[in-house]
């Protein structure tokens, strides 16, 4: 069964870090780009960062930039973010997902692009003090 699961989601203090993870079963994250999304309540489903899988070319969020990073183990078919400085405005629902081999600005923009696909459940990420 082809699917992604995220964790490492939770509550988290103004300026604390967390460490999500998606695992990927049933295929290989090798010819994938991956990409994590997050929706925060009562918004739209948003884009937080993409990494190619050929070029090492990553996306980025204007609003995390420099606070969250991606990285890939491809023997383990897992997939991390590492959000640090995180703030109130980073709450929300954390997903990954895969598009075949590369990430580019128009579908990394746009969540409900057909391209991506399989999305995991989401992991909550809370930030409050």
């Amino acid at each position: 069964q082809v699917q992604l699961v995220e964790s490492g989601g939770g509550l988290v203090q103004p300026g604390g870090s967390l460490r999500l993870s998606c695992a990927a079963s049933g295929f290989s994250l090798e010819r994938y780009a991956i990409g994590w999304f997050r929706q925060a309540p009562g918004k739209e489903r948003e884009g937080v960062l993409c990494d190619s899988s050929n070029d090492g070319s990553i996306y980025s969020a204007a609003s995390v930039k420099g606070r969250f990073t991606i990285s890939r183990d491809t023997a383990k078919d897992m997939v991390y973010l590492q959000m640090n400085s995180l703030n109130a405005e980073d709450t929300g629902i954390y997903y990954c997902t895969v598009r075949p081999y590369v990430c580019y600005g128009k579908v990394f923009s746009r969540w409900n692009d057909p391209s991506w696909g399989p999305w995991g459940q989401g992991t909550q990420v809370t930030v409050s003090s």
